[in-house]
């Protein structure tokens, strides 16, 4: 039976769970009894791995020890104990740095159990234990499926498109920053984790990789503030060979701008920050009066360009409304020409984040220490193939095949163009400029064209507005 079979197994037990109300309560429900699946399988993992390892959880309270026999706790029996023993020890254990117990601790903070049925709880439990998430299983991969799956189907909840960006947008830009072994990769609101699980990707495969160094373990950082894509992302990460993933849950936006020192700054940034949100009343006190605004993406930007660190990189998803906005907008943008080498503006077809949002997006790629001279364009066009991109027809990392070829020996094409700081500065940093080579091809044989093509547009619809008349006066 297949991974996604059996998650449309558990789908179907927990709708007739009269405690459940709703994709979002169902989807919570089901990830927190993936992790302690996951967990589990994980320990035993490092059980052999750690001659030292010590479990955070009490004996009685590990998966094996209640729900991995399938005839074991059911019904009243086992609702009570999950609700009146499970969730009041791990809600509040304390952590130390010595184990998992952090982890354990941050999962279960904003984490409930909704069922009521203690008949459908275990046959939801007997359908989890067919799935082996050990490191030498297939089935520890099939996560990311699990994971879109469910952001998928967050839709009707409405909140999905705040922390879902299609995993081929995720790994050009990691592709285009390619994180080296030893970089700290921070993506500051890390959603479920697609841009830090495709950096530990891009990192295996470079020759000196050891999952289970310190340099490795520690490169990759993310705060998130919302529990739901917290705890994916956590999850995520530990079937990604991170033991510990150091995932604040928080806001990153709350800490205030002239705190950061040194320290904590970091080599590269993978973000896409949430867009067209409002931040609440008194966040935006904690930036530079210059940058004060409510608006999630443009505090995001401002904090972007401040934590990184001298010669680090950043890849950024951005809407077209960050590029022409005016006011604070466009104070931000001058902090990041002035103080960054923003050298790359890749503009996104309209679709790429369908269903959760028509918004047109953009991917800025920039690095701290100099002062940009220049800012290549590129106009992504659609494949011959696709008019639009939607759910059933998502972009696909083929689709990046020219840019990344243009990327290593650019020259402006009909897609490809540059633009000057100096003429950046003169439209008063706005970066929404198109492609002055096709825009002068127009000019030179369209203006007529477009005349008569308005002419004869309106003598049609002055014919069909007639033909209307006729038919109803």
């Amino acid at each position: 039976m297949s991974t996604t079979s059996i998650i449309r197994s558990i789908r179907n037990i927990m709708r007739k769970d009269e405690g459940v109300d709703g994709d979002a309560q169902r989807i919570s429900q089901m990830v927190w009894m993936l992790f302690m699946k996951i967990f589990a399988d994980k320990e035993e993992e490092w059980k052999i791995s750690r001659k030292d390892y010590k479990s955070p959880i009490p004996e009685k309270l590990k998966w094996q020890n209640w729900a991995a026999d399938e005839n074991g706790l059911t019904g009243d029996e086992l609702i009570i104990f999950i609700n009146d023993e499970l969730f009041p020890v791990l809600k509040t254990i304390e952590p130390t740095d010595t184990d998992q117990s952090v982890i354990i601790k941050s999962v279960f903070n904003d984490t409930y159990n909704y069922m009521k049925s203690g008949n459908l709880f275990r046959q939801v439990i007997n359908e989890i234990n067919k799935i082996d998430f050990s490191k030498n299983n297939k089935d520890r991969h099939v996560f990311n499926d699990i994971y879109e799956t469910i952001l998928k189907e967050l839709q009707s909840a409405g909140s999905s498109g705040e922390y879902y960006t299609p995993r081929a947008v995720t790994q050009f830009m990691v592709d285009m920053i390619n994180p080296q072994i030893g970089e700290s990769i921070l993506d500051p609101a890390c959603g479920t984790g697609g841009f830090l699980t495709c950096s530990l990707v891009n990192l295996s495969k470079q020759k000196d990789f050891d999952e289970t160094s310190l340099i490795v373990q520690n490169s990759i950082r993310g705060i998130e503030k919302k529990p739901l894509p917290h705890l994916l992302c956590t999850t995520n990460l530990m079937l990604h060979g991170i033991e510990k993933p150091a995932i604040t849950k928080g806001n990153l936006l709350s800490v205030k701008y002239d705190s950061w020192k040194n320290n904590d700054l970091v080599n590269i940034v993978l973000s896409n920050p949430p867009f067209g949100g409002q931040e609440e009343d008194g966040i935006e006190k904690n930036f530079p009066e210059e940058f004060r605004t409510k608006e999630t993406a443009d505090l995001f930007l401002a904090l972007i360009i401040k934590i990184l660190k001298k010669n680090g990189r950043a890849a950024v998803v951005l809407p077209d409304g960050s590029l022409f906005g005016e006011g604070v907008k466009t104070r931000i943008k001058e902090e990041l020409l002035t103080k960054c080498d923003l050298h790359t503006i890749i503009r996104l077809p309209n679709g790429v984040f369908n269903p959760y949002t028509a918004i047109k997006t953009n991917l800025l790629f920039f690095e701290k220490g100099k002062a940009t001279k220049e800012t290549w364009y590129y106009e992504m066009p659609y494949p011959e193939e696709i008019k639009n991109y939607s759910a059933s027809r998502p972009i696909d990392i083929n689709h990046f095949d020219e840019i990344k070829k243009w990327w290593f020996n650019r020259k402006e094409t009909e897609y490809a163009w540059k633009v000057t700081f100096k003429e950046i500065k003169s439209r008063n940093f706005n970066l929404d400029i198109k492609n002055s080579n096709v825009l002068e091809q127009e000019k030179l044989y369209s203006t007529q064209d477009l005349i008569s093509i308005l002419e004869t547009s309106f003598h049609k619809s002055s014919e069909l507005l007639d033909e209307i008349k006729k038919a109803f006066l």
